[in-house]
């Protein structure tokens, strides 16, 4: 009798365990910026979320861990199998994950403001000054905002950016470092490097007349490429900030976006 009991209590507890969790996943407790503290955050590696995450929880008191991940999918993936609480990551991606995940959503409350601007040697000014000069005419003329249109909102994929058909590339090679897994501003499509960084860089080098070459690689080694001179710029939807302007320049602002959290939805 006392054996049955026993089983029965413990088919009751694994009952009420997956009622609450959803087959082993955890329901969500983060529901703002303050349920942060002391749960398990997922950042992508060497991005703005993971400097201003780390900044804000890195060895505070309430216990908080910090999961780095190479690619953005592979956060999101580890917080839909409930190995961390949230994920914080810029608003474009985040928007694109949740409308592949349906268990997935973004809290109202942001994160962070942030401004984006191009990569470059601080040794490299002569063409700082030139891609600066170029994104002001590409601004005035309305192409950056068509660009951003492509890739936005119900416009996107009806304006999509072409290269004039009498373009002279005569002045060489402008080689753009960036991590193709960054949806809406670059991702693979085709087997071809697309986004808004992508289209934008390519009016870039068609005013500067050259031919643009991009070159995917790993986010945190961006930087690096560009400091020692295998890339030209870096481009990938980043974030001009303190720490980074100790080690690269970075040309005006081209757009404006803001940190966000990912979280389970139910």
């Amino acid at each position: 009798m006392k054996k049955r009991m026993k089983i029965a209590a413990l088919l009751l507890t694994g009952a009420m365990t997956l009622s609450l969790t959803g087959c082993g996943v955890k329901a969500n407790e983060v529901f703002s910026v303050d349920d942060m503290e002391g749960k398990t955050i997922g950042v992508q590696l060497g991005t703005t979320g993971d400097t201003y995450v780390t900044d804000d929880y890195e060895g505070d008191d309430a216990g908080t861990k910090i999961e780095r991940y190479k690619k953005g999918a592979d956060a999101v993936q580890s917080l839909k199998q409930g190995k961390i609480d949230c994920v914080v990551i810029d608003s474009e991606p985040a928007e694109a994950f949740v409308a592949d995940n349906k268990d997935l959503k973004i809290l109202d409350t942001e994160y962070a403001d942030e401004d984006y601007a191009i990569a470059i040697s601080k040794n490299n000014t002569e063409l700082k000054e030139k891609i600066n000069v170029a994104l002001a005419e590409l601004k005035e003329e309305g192409v950056l905002d068509q660009i951003v249109a492509n890739y936005s909102g119900d416009t996107q994929g009806t304006c999509p950016y072409e290269s004039p058909a009498d373009v002279d590339r005569s002045n060489g090679k402008l080689v753009m470092a960036t991590n193709a897994a960054f949806k809406p501003y670059e991702y693979y499509e085709n087997g071809e490097i697309v986004g808004l960084d992508a289209e934008m860089a390519q009016a870039i080098a068609d005013k500067l007349g050259m031919e643009l070459e991009i070159v995917d690689m790993d986010f945190d080694a961006i930087i690096n490429a560009v400091q020692s001179g295998k890339a030209d710029i870096g481009v990938a939807g980043m974030t001009v900030t303190e720490e980074r302007l100790q080690s690269i320049d970075f040309t005006d602002t081209y757009a404006k976006s803001k940190q966000v959290i990912i979280v389970r939805a139910k």
